[in-house]
């Protein structure tokens, strides 16, 4: 059953509102393309776009993931607060190219005022 309406009825066809389509793992995207249906995809929590593939992470357990991320970012945490122009980050998107956006569980960068080389983020 069709949710659109006959082709023959082109002002129909033409009045009815884009839908984004859903972001689903596997799917072959741009960055923009990937961006754009991320951001409608309100009920998904974390999705990456790795060689212009899409992985839609699944859920997260304690003992394989919950435990061991705690820990790492208590080390983190403690580097970063003892080691001047050092910054930390939990979980960001990460720009790197045309074809890679990770969304790793942890970044730990060089602040720019220390002579790190962060590109300033320019929202759309």
């Amino acid at each position: 059953m069709s949710v659109y309406p006959p082709l023959t009825d082109r002002t129909s066809l033409e009045s009815q509102p884009r839908r984004t389509p859903p972001l689903e793992s596997g799917d072959r995207l741009t960055r923009h393309e990937f961006e754009r249906r991320y951001g409608a995809a309100t009920q998904i929590k974390k999705a990456e776009l790795i060689e212009g593939v899409v992985y839609v992470a699944s859920p997260l357990r304690h003992h394989q993931h919950g435990l061991p991320h705690s820990r790492v970012m208590t080390w983190l945490g403690v580097y970063q607060a003892l080691t001047p122009g050092v910054d930390l980050s939990v979980e960001p998107t990460v720009r790197l190219d045309l074809d890679n956006e990770p969304q790793p569980d942890a970044v730990l960068f060089i602040e720019p005022e220390a002579g790190g080389q962060i590109p300033p983020v320019v929202l759309p």
